[in-house]
């Protein structure tokens, strides 16, 4: 290989290589925690950087990996729910009908919300930002909306409830990193 041409592949690298550092996951939490005030910079770093498809990703690739995750959460509390309801009936037949009733529209929502994680993914890698985010922002209220039927029912705390805060937390997470795209 002549000198000049491994000088520009050598140029190409370093500039590759410093436009990936520009890029980590702790630059784009601290800049999305800059446009909305309810990203909680360490759990979003602590989330994304889990992701095998973090490292060197841009804001795009983050904001997908966000929508990913969420799918993931989403997709476990179904099964967690699915898991709940084949246990055993608890004590207090009239509350373990409430019980397993809350719990069945609860993994229906939990479905749901898998789905519109997905699709939000799907929207934020077509490029259509707006309903991604849109769906982002579904995907988070149908968590909020488990709980609420948990209430409904007189019982005190949802056994989803942490993969709710979970799933508002990263659409929450995904909405912001979407709109540092440019």
């Amino acid at each position: 290989m002549n000198p000049s041409k491994s000088l520009l592949l050598a140029a190409v690298a370093l500039a590759a290589t410093l436009l990936a550092a520009d890029a980590t996951v702790e630059t784009t939490c601290r800049a999305a925690a800059g446009v909305d005030a309810r990203v909680d910079y360490g759990f979003c770093v602590s989330e994304l950087s889990r992701h095998r498809d973090s490292p060197g990703a841009d804001a795009w690739g983050l904001a997908k990996v966000a929508a990913n995750l969420g799918v993931n959460n989403a997709g476990g509390a179904v099964r967690d729910a699915e898991a709940l309801l084949a246990g055993p009936p608890g004590k207090g037949a009239g509350d373990d009908a409430k019980r397993r009733a809350a719990l069945g529209q609860c993994r229906r929502l939990y479905f749901d919300m898998e789905l519109a994680f997905a699709g939000a993914y799907d929207d934020i890698n077509a490029r259509d930002y707006a309903a991604g985010k849109e769906m982002a922002a579904a995907a988070a209220a149908l968590a909020r909306r488990c709980d609420d039927v948990f209430a409904e029912a007189g019982i005190p705390s949802s056994p989803l409830a942490r993969r709710g805060e979970y799933a508002g937390q990263i659409g929450v997470v995904c909405t912001a990193i979407t709109d540092l795209i440019k």
